[in-house]
């Protein structure tokens, strides 16, 4: 991994290495990752060239520069396929099969997958090197898997006719070009969301066991941040989710996407009408020469070729929609296997969501417990004022300038105090009882 990112990192000035020197240099593996490129810019200025990343099926990667309309005519793609593929722009995740490619955009892994390559965006991004890397790696082995010989000589004969026939083979084992490129494209994409929402998992859990602890400003403003980064997460994961879904649900889809098969009829069809136009060619010749018999009717001749030319299409018309039966089946088994990884990963998103949810409704249970409490000693005080101020209506009542006999009587303030203070207390206990009765405080 170092090595292949040290290849894709702009050369070192021509005092410390040649970059002639570095792009020969062979890998551990023996095969050369990268050949015979110029990498002074992943994007040329003003010439519109981007550095592009090719694997071919055999595993043999290299990097060449391509500008947009070469791009269009090399991979017969709109382009707007290719401005999904901008890294300056941020679309969502999206799949689509085209008529010669596939266009994959999922998280880092932004390519075009084809019948014969995949053509990546170079990048100095660890996951697209992984990819890379991972690419090479099971067309390597599966490359091996394939001119493996046993000592039986009737499996012998069997492997040979399935090698010979590789691209007609439909068995469950076996996935084409295309369908190796998407599944690690798929893999990494699932991998990326899930290993970050287990990051997200690692952080959240413990921040929010202290902010039930703790309830404080610090802490709910990283809890704030922690469901925001949620929400964009979970809507990347569902967005995969659903462009997994929607080709699992269209069968007409699945279909376009199988390369393979189209190229294996295109070029079945273009042989075929040269081995046709051969053997009409040939027909007329010796016509010419050989002599027309009386009994032979051109006619009958006309009308057998027309209903033998009849069974041939309706049998390759059979071959070929069991076949694409099959491979829609083949390619429906694959993204379903990834729609459960990307459905588990969504799954574990929301619980973490809910135990926000959660988390945030008992801190509110909290706050309205706290809220109640301070009410309540608020109606408790409030009543404590009232009983205190009959003691100022009283003293207003005996500072008026008036006299009466009890000004005289040297006990007169005791009994006053006393009797002011007995009817606020019975005035008080009747306010907490009115307040227990109505249930306004806890019992």
């Amino acid at each position: 991994m170092a090595d292949l990112k040290e290849r894709l990192l702009p050369p070192k000035p021509a005092s410390a290495m040649n970059l002639r020197d570095v792009s020969s240099r062979p890998s551990a593996s023996g095969r050369q990752p990268f050949q015979g490129v110029d990498l002074l810019g992943l994007k040329k200025r003003g010439q519109g060239l981007r550095s592009w990343i090719r694997v071919d099926t055999s595993g043999n990667s290299q990097i060449i520069e391509l500008d947009k309309f070469t791009m269009m005519r090399r991979c017969d793609l709109p382009a707007r396929d290719l401005r999904l593929l901008d890294p300056l722009f941020v679309y969502p995740s999206t799949i689509l099969g085209r008529e010669k490619a596939i266009v994959v955009n999922l998280e880092q892994i932004r390519c075009i997958i084809t019948a014969e390559e995949v053509l990546l965006l170079n990048s100095l991004d660890s996951y697209v090197l992984q990819y890379v890397v991972e690419l090479q790696r099971r067309l390597t082995t599966s490359a091996v898997g394939d001119v493996w010989q046993s000592d039986n000589p009737d499996l012998n004969r069997r492997r040979s006719k399935n090698f010979d026939n590789v691209f007609a083979s439909t068995s469950p084992d076996y996935l084409p070009f295309e369908f190796r490129a998407l599944e690690v494209a798929l893999e990494a994409a699932c991998t990326f969301l899930d290993s970050q929402a287990a990051e997200l998992e690692i952080e959240a859990y413990p921040l929010l066991d202290e902010l039930t602890s703790k309830i404080s400003t610090l802490n709910l403003e990283r809890v704030r941040r922690l469901k925001s980064r949620l929400v964009a997460l979970t809507r990347r994961v569902q967005k995969v989710r659903d462009e997994i879904e929607q080709l699992m649900d269209d069968d007409g889809d699945m279909a376009e996407m199988y390369l393979t098969e189209k190229k294996r009829r295109m070029e079945s069809s273009f042989y075929g009408d040269q081995s046709l136009m051969g053997l009409r060619s040939t027909d007329g010749a010796q016509s010419v020469s050989a002599p027309v018999s009386p009994v032979s009717s051109p006619l009958e001749s006309r009308r057998l070729e027309k209903s033998l030319s009849i069974a041939r299409s309706r049998h390759e018309s059979m071959r070929s929609s069991e076949s694409t039966t099959e491979s829609i089946e083949e390619l429906e088994m694959l993204l379903e296997a990834y729609f459960v990884v990307i459905d588990s990963t969504l799954n574990k998103l929301t619980s973490l969501k809910e135990y926000i949810d959660d988390t945030e409704d008992f801190i509110n249970i909290q706050l309205d417990n706290v809220r109640n409490q301070l009410i309540q000693f608020e109606l408790l005080l409030t009543t404590a004022t009232f009983v205190v101020a009959i003691f100022g209506v009283v003293a207003g009542i005996f500072g008026m300038n008036f006299t009466i006999p009890l000004f005289d009587e040297p006990d007169a303030f005791k009994w006053v105090l006393i009797i002011t203070g007995v009817v606020g207390v019975i005035i008080f206990c009747a306010f907490v009882w009115f307040f227990k009765y109505r249930r306004l405080m806890p019992l």
